[in-house]
């Protein structure tokens, strides 16, 4: 199974990305990034996606605002900035006063993680263009850093060392994929989750366990030195998001058994007889945020921020590669 044949294409979501550019310059990075001052203002926007299918079926709509918080403002970090403010968008064809808050509430939980305020929203009520139940979300971060603190990749070099940070799982990309896995295994969301490592949680709970927020953690280890670009595995996994942070002429050789991958992939991978590349290129594989850093502080911020994995090195050429 493919994350293509899942009905998702990364390919077109490219070449949109590369038409746009066309028009608007200086996008396609993780944050849009304008000066302001003395310090750089970055922008995101991103959804939860059809994660939120599985929300309507589980009944589980208390996390799912943290994952929007979380797709916003990790995307934001990978400047260096920190974020400041979150602004949301709620579409429903008819408004569920109580389902609504509980998505709320977790949309507040995710600012308080991540320390930013949530400054308002939109919520729209859209007769007959949602089903009974169904709703959408959006969501839109600003963050700061000041100029002389901007991470930008552009001073990695041959030899630095990209240090991997945990997921919680799958995160909030690649559920078109998962539910289609999912379907193929005959399991119900509220069985147990197979070999779940001892844990009794259901099929339902273990896809929708919340997306890490790290702005805490990962600001932390930037105050301290060494960090040269960081990576937010979404979307398009290793394959498509480190060399986005990497500059021309250099790659990525990553050391496949040097994190412990969650049984979620695991599964998903033997299920849906899903090639080794298509999961490398369609989802986090147990780690969600990638720092690449100088050999010199590898050491100390791998023991300063346990758990955290050596995962690979920068290398000449173009791409990811995996050995």
């Amino acid at each position: 199974m493919t994350y293509k044949g899942a009905g998702v294409d990364i390919d077109v979501g490219a070449e949109l990305v590369r038409r746009i550019r066309k028009m608007a310059p200086g996008i396609g990075g993780f944050g849009r990034i304008l000066p302001h001052k003395d310090e750089y203002l970055v922008f995101s926007v991103d959804g939860v996606g059809t994660k939120l299918k599985l929300a309507f079926e589980t009944g589980i709509h208390d996390t799912v605002g943290i994952d929007l918080v979380a797709m916003s403002v990790n995307d934001i970090l990978t400047s260096g900035a920190k974020p400041l403010v979150f602004s949301d968008y709620y579409a429903t064809g008819k408004l569920d006063v109580d389902l609504a808050e509980k998505v709320i509430k977790g949309i507040v939980d995710g600012c308080q993680q991540s320390g930013c305020n949530l400054i308002g929203g939109e919520t729209a009520e859209m007769p007959g263009f949602y089903a009974e139940g169904e709703y959408d979300l959006a969501g839109f971060a600003m963050g700061v850093v000041d100029k002389d603190k901007l991470i930008d990749g552009k001073n990695i070099v041959e030899g630095d060392i990209l240090i991997g940070l945990p997921s919680s799982g799958i995160h909030s990309n690649g559920f078109s994929l998962v539910r289609r896995v999912l379907d193929k295994s005959g399991l119900s969301l509220t069985d147990q989750f197979p070999g779940n490592d001892g844990k009794t949680t259901t099929v339902g709970e273990t896809l929708m366990t919340p997306t890490v927020i790290y702005v805490e953690q990962v600001l932390e280890i930037i105050s301290k030195g060494g960090v040269k670009g960081l990576a937010h595995i979404t979307g398009g996994g290793f394959t498509d998001n480190i060399p986005r942070v990497l500059p021309s002429r250099l790659g990525a050789r990553i050391f496949t058994g040097s994190w412990e991958v969650p049984h979620v992939f695991k599964w998903l991978q033997q299920v849906g007889k899903v090639e080794d590349a298509e999961m490398m290129r369609t989802f986090n594989m147990g780690v969600g945020m990638v720092l690449v850093v100088s050999k010199d502080a590898s050491d100390r911020i791998i023991e300063e921020s346990n758990p955290a994995y050596r995962i690979g090195e920068v290398i000449q050429g173009n791409g990811v590669h995996y050995v």
